[in-house]
């Protein structure tokens, strides 16, 4: 009977040791399954950071695209509403041309009157495009748009800081100043 138990002992160590086996191949096997599942998800999350990274540029380019149209938007408004500011600025000499043409024909009141006429729809059409002009007597003196060339003392008529004589009329056109006008101001 001692064979037999003998026997039976190494029966038993062999199963223990199959047993064994066993686990260790079956962890090995989960291990394997593990780096496989591992670097099958790598792929995974790297072609996942990448769309996000994708997306969050496709939103910044779509936002840069609506700064862009809208500044293009503000600058052609701004283009519309001043197109016609260089023509004004250029007609500004003309209008001071029929202002001098009136003065030298005051004795000739018909040719006079003519002037008047043309010079008064003359500045009808550059007001209807925005012109128009700064710094009559009795204005409050404003710098962003005159320019004092003298100084008087203030009276009862003109207070401290108001335009006494216009000595070149300046004008604006819309809000934008294209000639300062130059005045003589009460201090």
């Amino acid at each position: 009977m001692g064979e037999i138990n003998s026997d039976e002992d190494t029966s038993s160590q062999v199963d223990d040791e199959l047993v064994q086996d066993k686990e260790n191949v079956t962890l090995d096997e989960v291990d394997v399954v593990v780096e496989t599942i591992q670097e099958e998800a790598d792929p995974l999350e790297q072609a996942l950071a990448r769309a996000e990274k994708a997306e969050k540029e496709i939103a910044y380019k779509e936002a840069e695209i609506q700064n862009v149209r809208k500044r293009m938007m503000a600058e052609k408004a701004t283009a519309i509403k001043y197109g016609s500011m260089g023509l004004s600025r250029r007609m500004i000499g003309v209008l001071e041309d029929f202002d001098r043409a009136i003065n030298n024909f005051e004795n000739d009141s018909s040719i006079s009157e003519g002037f008047t006429l043309v010079r008064k729809k003359f500045w009808a059409e550059l007001e209807s495009e925005g012109l128009v002009s700064v710094g009559n007597v009795g204005d409050i003196f404003d710098p962003s748009k005159m320019e004092a060339i003298a100084t008087i003392p203030a009276s009862d008529e003109y207070p401290t800081n108001t335009v006494v004589e216009v000595l070149e009329k300046g004008y604006m056109f819309k809000e934008r100043v294209l000639q300062a006008a130059k005045v003589v101001v009460s201090s």
